[in-house]
């Protein structure tokens, strides 16, 4: 048999519809370059040009005495030549030498424009301590500024200038729209080389360096001396950070620099606007992060919230919150952590009722809390309390020698008179409680969210977590007034 191979042969109509998917997705592919050739700007040119006008210079001058008295001739009060030295010294100066003058000591910085009526932003660290702030604009003019306010843990300043016309200025952005990897552009007065312009991205969110309010913006454009208190744009012109430090060990930019986040800059600038000075939200506790067996510990099924340690005198303690109860929530918003409660808390206003949930013996309550002022809390100082003569029992629990509370103890480590617990005497080395920190001195307030008064007291606690089929032990830990929690295993035999 004579086999044939067959041959299909494309009609027309075939043919056309081959040529219609092919230019289809020829079409599809060039749309898809052109978009992603959108999502990188070719130059920044115009968005340069658009916010120039409102970047500034900043120059500050400051009056720095000379040092008087640093190698005058010692001379006997009274003596017959006190009046001689007395006049040779107004004419000569020490050693000498002619008197030294009062001397002007420069530094440079930026900073942008936010109102037609010459409001300026800047850097506190840029302005403080001077004695004359000139502010130069693009067009070269240059005013005199005064500072309408500070706010040092933010490193914010707010200055007004008098203009003679409106000014051209820029807006705030919301710095939470920002995304790693968005391009950004910063500008400034780098070194003092005057405006100058430097691109990249957002390299992270979220960086704390040293305050409790940061928010930084992490970027690896260009930041270096003198670019400080200017603005950090989006690629919309609006003003998402303002560049505040750089990490370097040379002193140059290295791609890592921190611009503090508008979100947290806006609250500060209207409250300079409006008072002069900041008014931050005070709830009145001390605080320390949840951790994996404190959250095992009290029967707490997130991770998450901010463990109160203390409730001195203030908002919270007025509302009925107790040491041991976990934050999970602050006037509507998700508390993760006591950085996060800290801010938000911070930028509430005085004075405003707001609902706090709290999770206390294994279930939530909700409690209303007045804010007060951050500004105007100030810590109560504990009295010390007068020695008696008690004779101490001891007993060894969880690697721990503990002590009764005897008056010398209280005496010996400066304890307030009402400061009530267990002491510790000694801690094993190799046990977990020294791994943890727990240190000879340490006063343990309570266990199990329960006060203690005795060594018999923390058995009897770590008894009842047993039998309740708990792995770990809450305690709540005193050193030199300062309270923190911890959680020790417990289901060894």
């Amino acid at each position: 048999m004579t086999s044939q191979a067959k041959t299909l042969t494309a009609t027309p109509q075939t043919q056309v519809m081959r040529l219609f998917w092919v230019l289809l997705v020829g079409l599809a592919l060039t749309v898809g370059q052109v978009a992603n050739a959108q999502t990188r700007p070719t130059s920044f040119s115009e968005l340069a040009d658009e916010v120039s006008p409102s970047v500034v210079n900043i120059t500050t001058s400051t009056t720095v005495a000379s040092r008087s008295g640093e190698g005058q001739p010692m001379v006997p009060e009274g003596s017959p030549f006190e009046d001689f030295f007395r006049d040779f010294m107004d004419r000569n100066g020490p050693n000498g030498q002619q008197p030294q003058r009062p001397r002007r000591s420069q530094a440079l910085g930026s900073g942008f424009v936010i109102s037609e009526d010459g409001f300026v932003v800047t850097n506190n660290h840029v302005i403080e301590g001077a004695d004359e702030i000139i502010v130069e604009f693009f067009s070269g003019n240059e005013l005199q500024a005064e500072v309408v306010g500070t706010d040092p843990n933010t490193d914010i300043a707010l200055l007004k200038v008098e203009p003679d016309e409106a000014l051209s200025y820029v807006e705030f952005g919301n710095s939470d729209e920002a995304n790693v990897g968005d391009w950004v552009m910063a500008m400034g007065n780098p070194l003092g080389q005057g405006f100058s312009v430097s691109a990249g991205i957002v390299s992270a969110r979220g960086r704390a360096l040293s305050g409790s309010y940061d928010d930084y913006i992490q970027t690896d454009a260009a930041i270096n001396r003198g670019n400080s208190g200017g603005p950090l744009f989006n690629m919309d012109g609006d003003v998402i950070g303002v560049n505040t430090a750089i990490l370097s060990p040379t002193g140059g930019s290295i791609g890592i620099g921190f611009a503090m986040s508008s979100n947290v800059v806006t609250n500060v600038v209207d409250q300079l606007q409006e008072f002069g000075e900041t008014r931050r939200g005070w709830l009145g506790v001390r605080i320390q992060d949840v951790t994996d067996d404190i959250a095992e510990s009290i029967g707490l099924e997130e991770v998450r919230g901010a463990l109160v340690t203390d409730v001195p005198e203030g908002p919270a303690q007025e509302a009925g919150m107790e040491s041991g109860d976990v934050i999970l929530s602050f006037d509507g918003n998700e508390v993760e952590d006591t950085r996060g409660l800290v801010r938000t808390v911070g930028n509430t206003a005085v004075g405003k009722t707001v609902r706090v949930t709290v999770f206390r013996e294994g279930a939530t309550e909700t409690l209303r809390v007045t804010l007060g002022r951050r500004e105007d809390a100030q810590d109560a100082v504990p009295a010390s309390a007068p020695a008696d003569q008690e004779t101490p029992s001891e007993e060894e629990v969880l690697g721990l020698t503990l002590s009764d509370m005897t008056a010398e103890l209280r005496e010996e480590l400066a304890l307030p008179d009402n400061a009530e617990g267990v002491v510790v005497t000694d801690v094993a080395v190799e046990s977990e409680a020294y791994e943890k920190g727990l240190r000879a001195g340490d006063l343990i307030a309570e266990a199990g969210q329960q006060q203690v008064e005795s060594p018999g007291d923390l058995q009897e606690r770590i008894d009842s977590a047993r039998e309740a089929g708990r792995k770990s032990l809450l305690l709540l830990v005193r050193r030199e007034g300062e309270p923190r929690f911890v959680a020790l295993s417990i289901d060894q035999g």
